[in-house]
């Protein structure tokens, strides 16, 4: 007998009970429900005997490595259905992702929506089918020579990577088709109940460029009909929120091949732009923040001694001015750390706040680059503060304080995660450790809580990321603080303490925005391009109803500007009608007419964006309330 702990409960069973009978023995419901099983921690398939005592957790799909067990089984049977109806196929690699799955196909051609039809047709029979997922292991010889005479080349490849290690080789069944896989998986085909196919695309093999061109074939997969119609209406929506195409539509960038993955920003972009830009530098001059600016360009001695060169060196665009190599930077921080060099300090001046709005360049592959949420060059919104590790937690707390006042500007939620120490790494675990848990002691001292991403650190310090949510429930980092014990060493700063004695300062990395491009492409989704009041390039729109109407709009216009409200008239002889719908394709947010009776009594009428019709009122009153809104930076 074996005894198994199940949450605060003990049972006993016969030794060689599997997971999914123990789940059985409990309820039919929970062994409908459950995907896959944590033994003593570790993951496993139902399906795995239990021969020792040991403590037995269930996984839904509501638990993370359920769902993502669930979505590995999904792209087995795509893999399935690809190779029933292309048997020519070539199997690359299939997992599970954060939002559902994808598979890595070499086909003699692109697959087409017509061909996702097809594929998603014979998923179905193959769920239909039930078939079990069955585990076996074969040695690596004869997994390369099974796979070999297949034609799998890519499965070859992989297999022959393991076979160094001397172990035997993972695969699962799942009717006449094997993969070679770890798992885990769900116990059958006919588990799977709601999936999609979403799309199809090219995919370098194993990211690399230099090799060959894939077909990658994405979809989704939930255990209720009903869940997999909210995530494809979500998608649908996110796909008329995408900032690209808003960005297009709106005047605000646009990206060319002539400088991959360096935007242009428009002159409604500019305005967008400048206005944020605008609300960064009063924020931070009200939290004591003194800026500067540092060199696009710095020597490669000065890379290597804050050991970029060494550990960032292939993200780094190089150069040789004068027969010495230079780089041009894709961090700010070592220009901070040399203004910080340029005098000496005392404890008295601590801490030293630097903020730094630093265009940066970072070599990013052709194939990540996606609008403005990721780009070769930006500016970080960046802030380094020199300081004592005795000031450490008071300053993570005032960090977190002015990040949580902008976010709440924009009404965006946000969770925290702590990265630690990662393989790639500058300093000693003890140094490490101490900054791990004076990060961790002074968010929590502030009522916040923050999950940990173990090993995700930057390579001189450990970090807190924040992850901003919009409206469409999608998560992005924008904001971190990272604490450094690295760098200020390795350029001999000092401070003079109150004890009269030499020390070296700690250095914290924070942004708010992470870059003001990203923030802005985050932004145009979260708002679909409609922009609060104080945000939007164009707040106010004047529409003569008819020519006649033109000079007093002019009047209406000085008066706005006057007022620093952004406004423009449509001076096009077009109706009325078809000027109001393009100020709302444009998302404008107030639309002024002026006709005869406007015209003669010195009044506007306001349109509202979202709104409507909100009556006639005098100039003075509009610029009251609009500006009562851009003070308030209301949200609507």
């Amino acid at each position: 007998m074996v005894k198994v702990k199940l949450r605060d409960d003990y049972r006993e069973f016969e030794a060689g009970v599997t997971a999914g009978e123990i789940a059985k023995s409990i309820g039919a419901g929970l062994y409908k429900a459950v995907c896959v099983c944590k033994i003593n921690g570790e993951v496993k398939d139902l399906r795995t005997p239990v021969n020792e005592d040991c403590e037995v957790e269930f996984l839904t799909f509501d638990d993370e490595d359920g769902r993502r067990t669930y979505r590995h089984t999904a792209s087995h049977i795509l893999a399935q259905a690809v190779k029933r109806l292309y048997p020519e196929a070539k199997l690359a690699i299939g997992p599970a992702i954060d939002k559902g799955f994808y598979y890595d196909f070499d086909v003699p051609s692109p697959f087409t929506p017509e061909d996702l039809e097809k594929l998603e047709a014979e998923m179905k029979k193959i769920v239909k089918e039930d078939l079990p997922l069955e585990h076996f292991e074969m040695s690596p010889e004869e997994a390369i020579k099974y796979y070999e005479e297949k034609g799998e080349i890519y499965k070859v490849e992989l297999v022959k990577e393991h076979a160094d290690k001397g172990e035997n080789i993972s695969f699962y069944k799942q009717g006449e088709f094997t993969e070679l896989c770890a798992g885990p998986h769900i116990p059958s085909t006919g588990r799977v109940k709601a999936f999609k196919l979403t799309s199809a695309t090219g995919a370098y093999w194993r990211g690399d460029e230099k090799n060959k061109m894939l077909q990658r074939i994405y979809g989704t997969a939930f255990t209720k009909q009903a869940d997999l119609d909210a995530y494809l209406e979500a998608i649908e929506e996110a796909k008329k929120r995408d900032h690209r195409k808003l960005g297009k539509e709106l005047g605000l960038f646009t990206l060319r091949d002539e400088a991959p993955g360096m935007p242009f920003f428009l002159p409604y972009g500019m305005v967008l732009r400048n206005t944020l830009v605008d609300y960064w530098q009063k924020v931070h001059k009200k939290w004591d923040y003194l800026e500067i600016s540092t060199p696009q360009i710095m020597r490669r001695s000065l890379w290597e001694t804050s050991g970029h060169w060494e550990h960032y060196h292939d993200d780094m665009y190089t150069t040789v001015i004068d027969d010495e190599d230079f780089a041009i930077k894709p961090m700010n921080c070592p220009g901070a750390i040399l203004v910080y060099d340029l005098e000496p300090h005392s404890y008295k001046e601590l801490p030293l706040r630097y903020r730094e709005l630093g265009r940066v360049h970072r070599n990013e592959l052709s194939g990540a680059l996606h609008g403005l949420f990721r780009v070769r060059c930006f500016t970080q919104d960046d802030a380094h503060i020199l300081l004592a590790p005795e000031q450490i937690k008071d300053e993570v707390v005032r960090i977190a304080s002015l990040i949580d006042e902008v976010y709440d500007v924009f009404k965006l939620p946000y969770t925290i995660e702590l990265s630690t120490m990662p393989e790639d790494h500058i300093g000693t675990k003890e140094d490490w450790d101490i900054a791990t848990a004076a990060l961790a002691d002074a968010i929590t001292s502030i009522g916040k809580t923050y999950i940990i991403n173990e090993g995700d650190g930057a390579f001189y310090g450990p970090k807190l990321d924040f992850h901003i949510q919009d409206c469409l429930g999608r998560t992005w980092q924008c904001g971190t603080i990272q604490l450094d014990y690295q760098l200020p060493g390795r350029f001999n700063l000092e401070y003079t303490g109150a004890d009269g004695e030499k020390h070296t300062p700690v250095m914290i990395h924070r942004v708010v925005f992470g870059s003001i491009e990203r923030f802005l492409g985050v932004l145009t989704e979260h708002f679909a391009g409609a922009f609060p009041l104080w945000l939007a390039p164009r707040q106010v729109i004047l529409l003569p109803v008819a020519d006649r109407h033109k000079e007093a709009c002019e009047k209406v216009l000085a008066q706005l500007e006057a007022a620093g409200l952004r406004a423009e008239i449509d001076r096009r002889s077009e109706k009325l009608g078809y000027k109001l719908r393009e100020a709302q394709l444009q998302k404008i947010p107030y639309m002024l007419v002026v006709g005869d009776k406007e015209a003669e009594d010195g009044t506007v009428s306001v349109r509202k964006r979202g709104a409507g019709d909100q009556g006639s009122m005098s100039v003075a009153d509009f610029v009251a309330l609009a500006n009562a809104d851009v003070d308030s930076k209301a949200i609507w």
